[in-house]
């Protein structure tokens, strides 16, 4: 039996099937956090936004006309939220490198886990604190679409999607977000072409 497509599972959970739906939650909550943890850099305001995310969709599947793909209008939902709670901050925090929740699990991909070496681990640990210090840096539409595209893997159609922007425009944000990582990389000592040895 061939597997349901998220369009199925969306029509299925259309009638009542709330099964289908938790086929959809469990397809997607782990790209939907791991965005949200991006974004807000606070894991526990990004597992709120992941579960309001799919609890929004949820009341609001009647509206869902299948143009785009179900994981794009639930990216769409995930990033409004996380712009809105960015936004209703009262004060701008910024995380210490060793509470950042993207430093851990970008460190734990990176690293094998036999034998890691303790001097390059301190070195790519200071890396990427300095990597997300940039990224926070940047301004929520360049940050938002650097995400998308480069943490995440989407395409800049698929960005386009979801922000609801032209594609050329995610290119130029893209290009732009690196370029000022770059500056903010070589500025603190870093060589972003580099071997990092």
């Amino acid at each position: 039996m061939q597997k349901p497509t998220d369009r199925d599972l969306v029509e299925r959970s259309k009638t009542g099937d709330t099964q289908a739906f938790g086929q959809l939650v469990r397809r997607h909550q782990r790209r939907i956090h791991r965005l949200a943890v991006h974004l807000l850099r606070d894991g526990a305001e990004a597992e709120d936004v992941t579960q309001e995310t799919f609890i929004r969709a949820y009341r609001a599947l009647s509206r869902f006309d299948g143009r785009s793909e179900p994981y794009t209008w639930f990216y769409r939902i995930a990033v409004n939220l996380s712009l809105n709670t960015i936004r209703s901050r009262k004060s701008s925090r910024v995380s210490g490198a060793s509470d950042d929740p993207r430093l851990d699990a970008v460190i734990s991909e990176a690293s094998p886990a036999s034998s890691p070496d303790p001097s390059g681990q301190a070195g790519r640990r200071q890396m990427y604190a300095a990597l997300c210090a940039g990224i926070d840096g940047l301004s929520d539409s360049l940050r938002t679409t650097l995400v998308l595209v480069c943490i995440d893997g989407r395409s800049h159609e698929e960005a386009a999607q979801i922000l609801g922007a032209p594609e050329g425009t995610i290119a130029w944000r893209v290009h732009e977000a690196r370029r000022k990582l770059k500056e903010f990389m070589m500025a603190r000592g870093f060589d972003p072409e580099g071997d990092g040895t």
